[in-house]
């Protein structure tokens, strides 16, 4: 039997005055939401489906965050006004939370579009509830898999939100387990696609490449991209939209997110078709800055401390290989939290060999001696070991000199290095 619309408005109202209070603590953004859930558990569909434009989900092992981040500042440059679960709290009560904060006190959301970012397994759920008109699929990565289970159960659920997807399902040419997703869509659905050129596929090796020293696909037996990454300088990125070349600058840390950045325009321009300005979109790239923990970056003094989060091999990988620790001073943090997945044997799947000659600072975390004797057998020096991450930060900014300082770290990690930071310097708010 339906909820009486009464009941509907005072639920909502409560869940706001949750939300308000979490965030005045300063933490629990996620709470509001499992409040909804389970005593308005319609109250997420409800209010998705009334948004014009529809729903636009962002989903895969890596780089979602980022990705999304993307997608909103491209579609908010061309005049939409886009609701987004802006904390990265990508289970379904995350969105309901969000929804809570971003709502007035009447309910009403003033958006034209949702894009938001979903965990691959919460995202199956969230599909059956709301079908997203668009949905953005980027790779399938080992990943937590004490979470989650073997890697193509991970291409299961993405194949799931596809199938939920009833406009455009946008793909990862460059991934095979991604790119045969296009085989199960549903009649009418739309896929496109977006890739990289033949000379870049060596750089961003797949899982089975990347474990199995495979040689990437050649072009031939690839489908057409909508937009391809060609070359990049620095942050200077050159990209093929169809059959025409444009440059533009990304000022991401990783090479990864110069990637992503093609899979975002190309979700844009397929939302926005005729309708897009592709020179606001190109100008709208260079203006992105990284998501919290995601490169982001923040002044410690007079100098520059990047928080980079690493959860599984394949991203530790492509982090190590942005710069040289001849470059920067690092600090590595392991945490085992269910946040982070219990297991960190993946550690041993790195190659840390590019951390021989800069070595490592401090190693820090519930799980700092294990990442030490890895780095240990990879001959990489590590000059200190404390598990207490607020000393281990401060003796990291103390002894590193006058280089520009970056710390890997897991995502439990991630956000106590963030809170620690904040105590002494600006910290971006996440809500």
């Amino acid at each position: 039997m339906p909820r009486p619309v009464i009941f509907g408005h005072a639920t909502r109202l409560i869940g706001q005055g949750i939300r308000y209070a979490s965030k005045f603590r300063g933490g629990g953004s996620a709470f509001p939401g499992l409040f909804m859930e389970r005593l308005d558990p319609g109250f997420v569909e409800r209010e998705l489906s009334a948004l014009p434009r529809g729903v636009v989900v962002v989903s895969g092992t890596n780089g979602k965050t980022t990705t999304t981040k993307m997608a909103v500042q491209l579609l908010e440059s061309q005049g939409l006004k886009v609701f987004t679960n802006r904390t990265g709290s990508n289970f379904v009560r995350g969105v309901a939370a969000a929804l809570l904060g971003e709502m007035n006190l009447k309910g009403e959301l003033d958006a034209d579009i949702a894009v938001l970012e979903l965990d691959e397994a919460h995202a199956v759920h969230f599909v059956k509830m709301v079908q997203p008109k668009y949905s953005l699929l980027l790779n399938v990565m080992r990943d937590q898999l004490d979470r989650f289970g073997e890697i193509d159960t991970t291409r299961k659920m993405l194949t799931q939100v596809a199938r939920a997807t009833t406009g455009t399902v946008v793909l990862n040419r460059e991934d095979p387990r991604i790119r045969r997703i296009s085989q199960d869509v549903e009649d009418g659905t739309e896929v496109a696609y977006y890739g990289l050129s033949e000379g870049l596929r060596s750089r961003f090796p797949s899982d089975d490449e990347m474990r199995d020293n495979r040689t990437p696909q050649q072009a031939e037996n690839l489908p057409e991209a909508s937009v391809a990454l060609t070359s990049f300088e620095g942050t200077r990125t050159h990209l093929m939209i169809g059959d025409r070349e444009v440059t533009t600058d990304i000022n991401l840390y990783g090479i990864y997110n110069i990637y992503n950045a093609a899979g975002a325009l190309a979700l844009t321009l397929e939302i926005m078709g005729e309708d897009a300005d592709e020179a606001a979109l190109l100008a709208e790239l260079s203006k992105v800055t990284p998501a919290f923990g995601r490169g982001e970056s923040v002044r410690v003094g007079d100098r520059s401390l990047q928080l980079l989060l690493v959860k599984n091999p394949a991203g530790f990988r492509l982090s190590l290989a942005s710069a040289t620790g001849k470059d920067y001073a690092t600090m590595i943090t392991i945490n085992d939290e269910y946040a982070d997945g219990r297991d960190v044997s993946w550690l041993w799947d790195v190659d840390f060999e590019s951390l021989q000659h800069g070595g490592v600072d401090v190693v820090s975390g519930t799980r700092a001696y294990d990442m030490a004797l890895r780095l240990e057998h990879d001959d990489v020096p590590v000059r200190a070991v404390n598990t207490d991450l607020p000393s281990a930060l401060d003796e990291f900014v103390r002894g590193s000199g006058d280089k520009p300082m970056r710390v890997f770290c897991t995502y439990t990690s991630m956000l106590a290095l963030r809170r620690e930071l904040a105590k002494t310097t600006e910290v971006a708010d996440i809500g």
